[in-house]
């Protein structure tokens, strides 16, 4: 049987306990499923099972991420009898631990993180690695005791430096909500005949290409990159990229895509390149599957960028 995942992402005093404990008391949500909570973390707020609708509710307490394995989990949930999980993620841990800990059958089915508006710049600043992991991870991140004095847009750079495909929502002491509307134009105009991209915007346009690859089919594109190539990728083809920086610089990983043309063997793994080509998406093998082929019109050999090491900020 399929048993489907809730996790909820966040540091300590986020709001993630008063969340869970207000919807598992709504029937909208808790209709009588028996339910295991795990939870990672244990703050200054307590649950309190008694007002769960239905009081179906097992919870379960993980004090140490050594103690998340496939058998344990397994276990906590056969003893629930549970037919969903809801899990009280520690923000100080990785999720690497829980993602590979995670039994075969469990699903995951929403992921939202919580954040106090008042903390979160100072986790942001100082444990972004842990910060862009939750909102990588998660469709929705909730900045809660929101004000009116705090700027929108910080915290909108914030999330959106990471991904651009979770909802953002403010939540303020009174108790009203509103959902993040800011737009995010490009920096470079994808309706120009040749989309150009900036050295500076090459972060930008990897991670826009990559969640929206079919509105860039058919439009032609040109940016400076730093060409791969290694036994495995066949005659003809390369892979043109940047290093980017996600998070910090322990984060810093080659982002490329493969680039076709029989001009493939005058250049070699190092050079920095100019590359025009036509965006197509298609099945190829250094993908394992279908991805974006960039059909080269021209290459051209050109110096480094000022900035080596693409970015976000």
């Amino acid at each position: 049987m399929e048993i489907p995942v809730y996790m909820f992402l966040g540091f300590l005093d986020s709001g993630k306990t008063t969340f869970i404990q207000e919807t598992l008391e709504d029937k909208r949500f808790n209709s009588g499923e028996k339910t295991l909570l795990l939870v990672c973390e244990e703050g200054e707020t307590e649950y309190d099972p008694s007002k769960f609708y239905g009081k179906n509710v097992k919870i379960e307490v993980i004090d140490d991420v050594a103690d998340i394995t496939t058998q344990n989990l397994t276990e906590l949930c056969k003893k629930a009898n549970a037919e969903r999980v809801v899990v009280e993620y520690n923000g100080m841990w990785p999720l690497a631990p829980f993602i590979n800990a995670a039994p075969e059958n469990w699903s995951l089915y929403q992921s939202m993180m919580f954040a106090d508006s008042g903390t979160f710049m100072t986790y942001n600043a100082n444990m972004r690695n842990l910060v862009v992991e939750k909102i990588n991870f998660c469709e929705l991140v909730a900045f809660n005791r929101f004000n009116e004095n705090m700027d929108k847009m910080e915290f909108h750079k914030a999330v959106r430096s990471v991904t651009r495909r979770c909802d953002i929502v403010y939540e303020y002491k009174d108790g009203h909500a509103e959902y993040d509307d800011i737009e995010d134009p490009m920096p470079f105009d994808i309706n120009a005949p040749i989309v150009t991209i900036e050295d500076n915007d090459y972060a930008w346009f990897y991670r826009d290409l990559t969640d929206k690859v079919k509105t860039y089919v058919g439009k032609t594109v040109q940016f400076k990159g730093i060409v791969s190539k290694n036994g495995k990728i066949p005659k003809g083809t390369f892979v043109c990229g940047r290093h980017i920086m996600m998070c910090c610089e322990a984060d810093i990983s080659y982002y490329g895509f493969v680039c076709v043309s029989p001009l493939a063997e005058t250049i070699n793994t190092g050079d920095w390149v100019t590359i025009t080509a036509d965006v197509a998406y298609k099945f190829n093998r250094l993908y394992s599957g279908k991805g974006p082929v960039f059909n080269v019109k021209s290459i051209k050999k050109s110096n480094p960028p000022e900035k080596q090491v693409a970015t976000f900020f």
